[in-house]
């Protein structure tokens, strides 16, 4: 199929750092029309922002589709290991999604044989991005995707020097191999006011060569749990996104270059399900038509696209990697603070510390069952020769009044665990280290901190208990993911921290025995109150309230499974209509509450 055209009619103001000249055009549009047929118009085009007067006029001609589009099957089915992947801190969507963007930016580059062509580079960030971007470590991210980094293999202690070198050099070395000139100050932009039509998480990058005539430009949204998508992946409510990487790289030694993946590929991935499912009604359904548990649908359609020995072994090492960042956040030492103006301290270890040192033994009066044994004139010092001669009303406030601390009891230890275990995959999520994004990294310590606690208090079989979790969780992310969005941008923290604790909350009633309508009727708790809450980071760090966040969402995840594994499954709201409900809020919430830092605790906390 040919190239389709280019519009003619792009404006002079294109959100690019200099206006796009016709001496820029001219050299842009001879440069398309000596790719080759099969290139992607996606790799040109430039998106109208959505607040701009004069905006681009849109190119009517229809944009390429896959013959295949007619055949597509809107299901809810994604990989658990999309769901589930390792990154860096402190954002999916902020630091995860955004380096990915830069790396396929370059792998274009590479695809299409004109890197060594580039002389300079000019970085857009919008929205969200732009807005909380610093903070989050947007600009960080894209350097190392732009030098070929990995979210899941770049070496986090190094970033920061890294980057420091680059500010000091004004030099970049894209891919690792090709270095130019950039000027961080001036060649990465942030857009603060000016948000691009399809996602609030709008990103657009540029390359000229060395007369100034641009060569190359694309637009990138990073759209919530590190997945990324181009500006032409139109992604409405209710379409699956099957993707988060346009190419992999040949095995062969002999064929380093990246190949691209093709449509057959992208429609694979998005119509081959051994068992799709569209929404929760459907999974029910399905569970009970082919006497499955819901754990067991996610594997069977793993194993679709899998081995079976790579589908247990990479779920395994997404808990190693889900224990090791509570493991570093517990025992960490080295790190009081936490980066950023807000100078917080991590509470993690100490936290851990009191876990250990034996401060749970029970008071006298709890280690009855009740008070009937129980010598209360002993106990409360009835016998003191001065409390007959005080009023009723001192006798009362007295025997409530605390002299010293009470002595700590085990009754509620489990939420201590809960917490703990949480706050030190954030705390590590938030001073950049590894965590798995579950399904984002804002939330990234509920799914772990709720896997952990009944791992170690409750699991006879660890390896099957830690699928079983880990693969329901999987099946009630995709239905949020599908039926809303995973993205704080879009929905606020009920689009991450509420959907981790509703799948938190189905992983722990799976593995407590529930039957799939206990497991549904646990998510939609777990969802049902965190409807409405607001993301709005002190300062654009996933700090306050971030991490405490984490922790009441691990212990309402585990009450949720309580409470939904008291009852026999029937429940009056379902999880569709909740997660239909999330939708709907978080269309009506005001952007302001939506990961901008213009509202809520952002601008009510001050920073000294």
């Amino acid at each position: 199929m040919p190239l389709p055209p280019l519009s003619n009619s792009i404006s002079s103001k294109m959100l690019l750092l200099k206006p796009l000249s016709p001496k820029y055009l001219f050299s842009f549009q001879k440069f398309a029309r000596t790719l080759p047929k099969t290139t992607k118009r996606s790799f040109f085009l430039t998106r109208t922002p959505r607040n701009t007067e004069n905006s681009i006029q849109q190119n009517s001609t229809p944009t390429h589709q896959d013959s295949t589009d007619s055949k597509k099957t809107n299901h809810a089915v994604v990989s658990t290991f999309d769901l589930f992947s390792i990154g860096i801190g402190p954002s999916s969507s902020h630091t995860v999604g955004p380096m990915r963007a830069a790396k396929l930016f370059i792998k274009d580059l590479i695809l299409h044989n004109v890197l060594e062509n580039v002389h300079t580079i000019k970085i857009n960030l919008y929205g969200s991005l732009a807005q909380t971007g610093v903070g989050h470590g947007t600009p960080n991210a894209i350097l190392m995707g732009l030098e070929g980094e990995s979210p899941d293999s770049v070496e986090t202690d190094t970033i920061l020097n890294r980057v420091k070198n680059m500010e000091e050099s004004k030099e970049i070395n894209l891919n690792g191999t090709h270095k130019i000139q950039i000027n961080l100050k001036k060649d990465m932009t942030l857009n603060m006011h000016i948000t691009l039509e399809q996602h609030p998480n709008g990103m657009r990058f540029s390359v000229f060569d060395i007369k100034g005539d641009l060569i190359a430009t694309n637009e990138y949204f990073s759209i919530g749990g590190g997945f990324v998508v181009n500006k032409d992946t139109q992604v409405d409510h209710g379409e699956n996104v099957f993707y988060k990487d346009e190419y992999a790289t040949k095995a062969s030694k002999d064929s380093p270059e990246p190949i691209e993946i093709t449509s057959d590929r992208q429609n694979q991935d998005l119509v081959a399900a051994t068992l799709p499912f569209t929404n929760a009604a459907d999974l029910l359904d399905l569970c009970l038509r082919k006497n499955l548990s819901i754990s067991e649908v996610v594997m069977l359609n793993e194993l679709h696209w899998r081995d079976y020995d790579e589908i247990i072994s990479d779920t395994l090492k997404i808990w190693d990697v889900m224990n090791d960042s509570i493991k570093r956040g517990c025992l960490s030492s080295s790190e009081i603070y936490l980066p950023g103006n807000i100078k917080l301290k991590r509470r993690a270890p100490g936290l851990y510390k009191n876990l250990f040192r034996g401060i749970y033994g029970l008071s006298y009066a709890n280690s009855h069952f009740g008070f009937k044994d129980i010598d209360l004139e002993t106990t409360m010092n009835f016998s003191n020769t001065n409390f007959n001669a005080i009023s009723t009303q001192e006798k009362a406030l007295n025997l409530l009044r605390r002299t010293s601390k009470p002595t700590r009891t085990n009754f509620l230890s489990h939420i201590d665990y809960l917490s703990v275990y949480a706050i030190a995959v954030n705390e590590e999520n938030a001073a950049g280290g590894r965590v798995v994004t579950a399904p984002t990294n804002g939330a990234a310590g509920i799914i772990p901190a709720v896997l952990k606690y009944y791992l170690e208090f409750y699991s006879n079989d660890p390896i099957k208990d830690t699928l079983t979790f880990l693969f329901t969780a999987a099946a009630i992310g995709m239905l949020y993911k599908r039926g809303a969005s995973i993205s704080a941008a879009e929905m606020g923290c009920q689009g991450e921290v509420g959907v981790a604790c509703s799948m938190s909350a189905a992983g722990f009633a799976a593995v407590m025995g529930g039957t799939p309508l206990q497991i549904e009727n646990a998510a939609e708790i777990g969802m049902e109150h965190n409807l409405g809450l607001t993301c709005d980071p002190v300062d654009g760090l996933v700090q306050i309230p971030c991490i405490e966040r984490n922790a009441l969402g691990a212990v309402k995840a585990v009450t949720a499974a309580q409470l939904a594994l008291q009852g026999d499954g029937a429940h009056v709201v379902t999880l569709d209509q909740v997660i239909e409900t999330m939708r709907q809020t978080g269309v009506d919430m005001m952007s302001k509450y939506k990961e901008t830092s213009l509202g809520g605790l952002a601008v009510n906390v001050p920073l000294c």
